[in-house]
């Protein structure tokens, strides 16, 4: 009897929500068809690109129904993503989920692979079995997947999700110090390695032994684990009681999944993303990004970043979508990968654009069926040729970082809001100005807020730059907006900045210079401190100093690294200046030391972070506050300096360095080196 009304109040309750949601929505609706009404078709199509309307309804009307519905899963304590996908499963279960084009041994030939979304559920069930019995994976847990991209790497992190363990997602590039320290902060109790990626795991393996005895590795057999477990019908499967997975103490701005990003601590930081991102975060994404069942997204990301794994697989399954994975990214076969999994939509970074621009044209690049791109770092300057090359209608450009409470997007048609990465109507754009602002920094040191002589920060003026604010909405509980990395106390509460507009509020600080235009439109200028972008990763300038002065500390006294721009290039390269215990070596003798140098940094650096570009000084600059003056060095004139006489030296196709020549610097320049 007792049952029977709880699950009577919990209908009455439902039905109550149900109704408030309707009841809110009217309002939206025929304001909408009173506008349809007093206004031709002809002439809301041109008032839209400048008011985005349309944008504002498609994104409103959607954040109501599912704030209400997220309220409901919290109040059930069905919060966490594993019952968002288990919807899926029931709503569509013939719908593609999975899509992947699996390289064969002949480069550039595929086998296409498929999974339905009861076919992947039937997998994950059956994994589950697997790692419960097998490996006692067991609720509370966390435990690593060090993979390349591949429907296991999905299949594993979701039947984790189904223990109530909790996946974290290993860069596969890092090796030595960085990787034990990635497994030793997260409290990792086990690994899965992916085939692909076991040699960085093997060449540290030896060290994190000594370090974490009990930390267990596994070395994958994925033909084995598909052939006997994965597609084996008979094997049993496991799907944990509701009660296991979500307990009442659970919270939803817990973790769902630890993802790594560099830092200024030198190491990378595993950074806490909630349930709440995971759901309602990324169910708004999707469908701004007009992902819908039906729809595939085809990424060549990695699955370890949080641009595919949350605004890629948790955005796509939230709306009954289909991921299409590629394994590694290839300018080559990009196109022919997207036709094969007849993608509606791609992902990007800045510089993957950029690669395919540069790449030969291909049969494919025009037989797709791609709607949108979206991503974030498209660069101004090939916006437009990128769309018109490839036929693409639409740029979804965003803004966001992993550990970041929330990001912003821009949905960008024609030519209006080319470069922004923020872009709504005045409705949406009023509500965000509650929990994002933009404030002045301090002219002398870009990474500390300006404050007036009251103390309080300042906003830029339309088209100044100023660092991105994220509003916490409980100061005296930030994690509830701002989860930071798990572990590191230190580094969290450094993201959080004090007393801005009045006292006793607090906001998450991102980091970044954006700007705004007299549109409202927000554009992202530069990324501050201690971290830059090459390659699509994540470099810490203070990772690198301390490879390079672990090396020998008796020749070189001082190192700074910040990155540089380059022409032709997306990010910026990493750009080491070295101070030496003897001034006067010759520049032979300055090669040698930096090509005795380079295979230690190989072997505690992932490739990208290695310095492309080195200098050496007499001293290291500092600013009035005896800080070392980065923004100096980020600004260096290249190849010879500002006045021409200096001698600077590259890492030639990652192989040795070289001195930097005049010919060096123009194939760079024009993109004929790729760097």
């Amino acid at each position: 009897m007792s049952d029977h009304n709880n699950f009577a109040s919990t209908q009455l309750l439902f039905l109550i929500f149900r109704t408030i949601v309707r009841f809110i929505l009217i309002p939206c609706k025929l304001v909408t068809s009173l506008l349809r009404k007093l206004f031709p078709a002809g002439i809301m199509n041109r008032l839209d690109p400048n008011y985005r309307w349309r944008d504002d309804y498609h994104i409103v009307t959607y954040f109501i129904t599912s704030v209400f519905k997220y309220v409901w899963s919290v109040y059930s304590n069905r919060f966490q993503y594993w019952y968002v996908f288990e919807a899926q499963v029931r709503k569509a279960p013939q719908g593609l989920a999975i899509s992947y084009p699996k390289p064969l041994s002949v480069k550039g030939d595929f086998e296409l692979q498929q999974f339905t979304y009861l076919e992947t559920y039937n997998i994950v069930l059956r994994l589950s079995h697997y790692l419960f019995n097998v490996h006692q994976v067991k609720p509370g847990d966390f435990v690593a997947l060090n993979f390349t991209n591949k429907p296991l790497f999905i299949f594993l992190w979701f039947a984790l999700w189904n223990l109530g363990a909790t996946p974290a997602f290993l860069n596969y590039n890092i090796l030595g110090q960085p990787l034990i320290h990635c497994i030793q902060t997260s409290n990792i109790s086990q690994v899965f390695i992916d085939p692909q990626a076991r040699e960085p795991m093997k060449k540290t393996e030896e060290d994190l032994r000594k370090v974490l005895p009990h930390t267990q590795l596994h070395y994958i057999n994925e033909d084995e684990l598909f052939n006997n477990v994965l597609l084996n019908e008979k094997y049993p499967t496991l799907r944990v009681d509701d009660g296991i997975r979500s307990s009442q103490s659970a919270k939803d701005f817990e973790a769902a999944m630890l993802i790594y990003t560099s830092g200024t601590t030198g190491l990378p930081k595993p950074a806490i993303m909630s349930w709440r991102k995971s759901t309602i975060g990324c169910s708004l994404f999707g469908r701004i990004m007009r992902v819908t069942q039906g729809k595939t997204v085809f990424t060549a990301m990695p699955l370890y970043h949080s641009t595919a794994a949350l605004l890629g697989v948790c955005a796509i399954f939230a709306h009954g979508g289909c991921v299409a994975i590629s394994n590694k990214f290839s300018t080559s076969t990009f196109w022919k990968q997207v036709c094969m999994t007849e993608s509606t939509h791609i992902q990007y970074v800045g510089e993957v654009c950029r690669y395919l621009l540069n790449s030969p044209v291909s049969s494919y690049e025009k037989q797709h069926r791609v709607e949108i791109a979206y991503g974030n770092g498209l660069k101004t300057d090939i916006w437009k040729e990128f769309k018109e090359r490839f036929n693409i209608k639409i740029i979804g450009e965003f803004y966001a970082s992993t550990e970041s409470p929330f990001a912003t997007t821009s949905l960008q048609r024609g030519d209006f809001g080319i470069g922004a990465c923020r872009n709504y109507g005045p409705f949406v754009s009023m509500v965000l100005s509650i929990q994002q602002c933009l404030v002045k920094v301090n002219p002398d040191d870009e990474t500390i807020i300006y404050r007036n002589d009251r103390g309080f920060a300042e906003t830029p003026e339309v088209g100044q730059p100023g660092e991105l604010l994220m509003r916490i909405f409980v100061p005296k509980k930030p994690e509830t907006s701002f989860q930071g990395y798990m572990g590191n106390k230190k580094d969290t509460e450094s993201k959080v900045i004090r007393d801005v507009f009045r006292k006793g509020d607090a906001w998450y600080r991102s980091g970044d210079l954006l700007k705004a235009d007299a549109n409202g439109l927000w554009y992202f200028m530069d990324r501050l401190g201690d971290t830059f972008r090459w390659k699509s990763e994540n470099v810490s300038a203070t990772e690198v100093e301390n490879q390079i002065m672990s090396f020998t500390k008796t020749i070189i006294l001082e190192a700074v690294v910040v990155g540089v721009k380059l022409p032709s290039n997306e990010g910026r390269a990493g750009f080491a200046i070295l101070r030496l215990q003897d001034p006067n070596i010759s520049i032979e003798g300055k090669l040698d030391l930096l090509n005795n140098l380079l295979p230690h940094l190989k072997d505690n650096l992932p490739k990208y972070a290695l310095p492309i570009f080195v200098e050496f000084a007499d001293k290291i600059e500092l600013t009035h506050t005896h800080k070392v003056a980065k923004n100096l060095y980020r600004n260096k004139v290249l190849p010879h300096g500002e006045d021409g006489s200096e001698t600077l030296f590259w890492l030639c196709n990652y192989g040795n360095y070289q001195v930097l020549s005049d010919e060096d610097w123009k194939e760079i320049s024009n993109g004929t080196n790729k760097i």
